[in-house]
């Protein structure tokens, strides 16, 4: 059984910090290196950084597979849009129909908001990934490069699913 639960607590915020930590050093060292993913963990994934992006808008939710928490994800309304600015699912999870609940949920979510469709950003690299959206019906629009900071940048494919 998969669930996707809100985080609202402060412990929900340390679970969803476990679990981004434990999920970027599984999956991404191989893409954007281990100082990188250490960066980034820390300035869009710890307990502190959830919460601040919380206050700003943003929901996050924690996903469950047998009541296990295996990922996490948020979205956030952007112009007619429903910003998907995080899914992971841990690697012994993939391929279960994680990602695929948490992406009906997403539907649903923008639906109910009454937007246009789902826009997100993936790296250029991360093969796996791109396709899995791909097979959910969305379309790479343009690339793009953003600056971090601490000279690190986030080199993607901006990608769109409209209703």
């Amino acid at each position: 059984m998969i669930a996707v639960k809100r985080a609202k607590t402060q412990d929900d915020f340390k679970l969803v910090e476990t679990l981004a930590s434990q999920i970027w050093h599984e999956h991404y060292p191989s893409i954007i290196g281990l100082e990188q993913v250490e960066y980034m963990l820390a300035k869009f994934n710890s307990a502190k950084a959830i919460e601040d992006q919380v206050g700003l808008g943003a929901q996050f939710y924690y996903l469950t597979y047998n009541e296990t928490p295996v990922g996490y994800m948020a979205i956030k309304p952007e112009a007619n849009f429903l910003f998907l600015s995080k899914l992971y699912v841990a690697k012994a999870c993939r391929g279960k129909g994680v990602g695929r609940v948490a992406l009906n949920f997403i539907d649903e979510e923008a639906k109910k908001q009454q937007l246009l469709g789902i826009r997100l950003k993936v790296n250029k690299y991360n093969t796996t990934s791109i396709a899995a959206y791909e097979k959910l019906g969305f379309k790479n629009v343009k690339a793009s490069v953003t600056d971090i900071g601490n000279g690190f940048v986030m080199d993607d494919f901006e990608m769109e699913k409209l209703f």
